[in-house]
C-alpha cells in the first residue's frame, strides 16, 4: 500500500471552507478511483494560518497515477482549492505503508 502525503495552508478565515471542500467534494471523488483505499485530513489551527495534512492511501503507484497523472509527485488541486489555499507544497510525498493498526 502507498500513502500519499501532502500539506497546504489557509488563512484562518478560509480553513472551514477548505475543510468542507475536502470532505464534501475531493474525498468522495477519490472513492471512484480503482485502488483508492481511503484517507485522512488533518488540521492544525495556528494564530496566523491553518495547516492541512492530507494522507491518501492507494493500493499501488499505478493507482496513484490514475489520480495524479504520470508525474504523480505533482500536487493536485481543485480549482476552488487554489482560491482557498494561501501556500502549498507543490510535490506530494509517497511512502510504502509497512504497518497499520485499527
Amino acid at each position: 500500500m502507498i500513502a500519499r502525503h501532502w500539506r497546504g495552508w489557509t488563512k484562518p478565515g478560509d480553513a472551514d471552507s477548505y475543510e468542507r471542500l475536502l470532505k464534501e467534494t475531493v474525498l468522495p471523488q477519490l472513492k471512484h478511483i480503482s485502488g483508492y483505499r481511503g484517507g485522512y485530513v488533518l488540521r492544525h489551527d495556528g494564530d496566523e494560518e491553518s495547516e492541512f495534512v492530507v494522507i491518501n492511501l492507494f493500493d499501488s503507484l499505478d493507482a496513484v497515477r490514475a489520480f495524479a497523472g504520470e508525474d504523480y509527485t505533482v500536487a493536485v488541486f481543485e480549482p476552488e482549492a487554489k482560491r482557498l489555499l494561501s501556500r502549498v507544497e507543490t510535490k506530494a510525498m509517497h511512502y510504502d505503508v509497512r504497518a497499520a493498526t485499527t
